[in-house]
């Protein structure tokens, strides 16, 4: 029996980071799906589309009105007709313009923010289900070995050479994996639903396993990344556009105080005096209730100015807190990864090793073979899921920044 379980741990999969493939293709591919076809995305660029259509509209004058009468008082009958125009006081269109244009700005700023959290989601869901793919393959392999241990028990069972607890053990553990493995294989139907969910497919439709996954490592210091944040963060950005278009209101509402005009022209026919002529008028719209109105519409665009001020304080602190958050779990699971690939892992499967030489010539109990293979198993399994945590913490640094961090 000794060469046979000699052998079996040399089947064992050393998982390592493989810093040097690239599987960047096929979730480029799933990324690049998720913005052409996620409605979420659709419907922030049509949103932004929308308000662009705003600004040429409210910088057009009011729409002029037509004027035909007829006054019959006989013996004298009197047509009239003209035209009147409403003309805003001087300003007050190129404002009402720039608030349009901070609205469509902040749109953009709110498109770009929606796909860069859609994509951040999709990649989540995508290293959970490398994750789930990963664990499958170990606790899979595991159970493997298990069964040539419990194969090896029994023949030592028979011969007398060990408990019959050893075999019982071996089949409990057996089934513990085949437990593990139906709750595994429910988590990958669910991120594979999600999945197709965000690329806007049907939750049963094909999905491809995925690739590989390369250890992404941080292209700036963390000292860089509170900058990168005012320099290119859309969250962020959408947030200062509020505040400038708060600016922009208060300016137009003092405009508000000064008077808007209709100019008003007229052409006269008199029937019976058989006598042309014409009337022009200038209406004024005064601001008579300007306490009540006009001063309080001051008072309402600074308040919703300063409100807009608050918020984009807040957003910054959350936003800087959420990027330290995100930034101590890279650094973690960058660590555990390195302190597994270099030493745990390397050790287990020497303890494994040296574990089975040692049960094969009696030295050892099952117990611990059983609890070496455990071991190294949940090493493994502790592996992936810190170089997992890692590319989803980046993932989630890429939406909150709007680039790679």
């Amino acid at each position: 029996m000794k060469p046979l379980i000699l052998g079996l741990v040399l089947l064992w999969p050393w998982w390592c980071c493989a810093e040097g493939l690239s599987t960047q293709a096929s979730l480029e591919r799933l990324v690049e799906e998720a913005r052409e076809r996620n409605p979420d995305i659709q419907a922030a660029r049509r949103r932004w589309e929308s308000s662009r259509a705003v600004i040429p509209q409210v910088q057009t004058l009011p729409d002029p009105k037509l004027i035909v009468g007829y006054k019959d008082m006989a013996p004298q009958r009197e047509l009239m007709y003209g035209a009147s125009q409403e003309v805003p006081f001087p300003g007050k269109l190129r404002l009402k313009g720039e608030i349009a244009s901070r609205d469509a700005e902040r749109m953009e700023q709110d498109y770009r923010a929606t796909e860069l959290a859609v994509v951040a989601r999709l990649k989540e869901a995508y290293y959970d289900l490398h994750y789930v793919h990963d664990a499958i393959d170990v606790l899979g392999k595991t159970k493997q070995l298990l069964e040539e241990f419990e194969a090896t028990a029994t023949a030592r069972y028979s011969v007398g050479q060990s408990a019959q607890q050893d075999v019982l053990r071996a089949q409990t553990e057996i089934s513990r994996l085949l437990a593990r493995l139906a709750s595994l294989e429910q988590k990958r139907q669910s991120l594979h639903a999600d999945i197709n969910r965000i690329l806007n497919r049907l939750p049963a439709d094909p999905l491809a396993p995925p690739g590989e996954l390369a250890f992404t490592r941080l292209r700036h210091v963390p000292a860089e990344l509170n900058t990168l944040l005012e320099q290119s963060s859309p969250l962020l950005h959408g947030q200062q556009k509020n505040l400038e278009r708060g600016d922009q209101t208060i300016a137009l509402a003092k405009r508000e105080y000064y008077p808007d005009f209709e100019l008003d022209a007229r052409g006269l026919h008199d029937n019976a005096m058989k006598t042309d002529g014409y009337q022009v008028m200038l209406n004024v719209k005064v601001p008579l209730y300007y306490a009540s109105k006009q001063r309080e519409g001051v008072n309402e665009a600074v308040a919703g100015r300063e409100a807009a001020y608050q918020e984009l304080v807040a957003l910054r602190q959350e936003l800087l807190a959420r990027i330290r958050d995100n930034l101590a779990q890279a650094e973690r699971a960058d660590k555990l990864v390195n302190l597994l690939k270099g030493a745990i892992i390397p050790q287990s499967r020497l303890t494994l090793a040296a574990a089975q030489a040692s049960y094969a010539v009696g030295k050892v109990d099952f117990l611990t073979l059983l609890n070496s293979l455990l071991t190294l198993q949940e090493n493994e399994l502790e592996f992936h899921s810190e170089l997992t945590e890692h590319e989803k913490a980046v993932a989630r640094l890429e939406g909150i920044l709007g680039e790679a961090p």
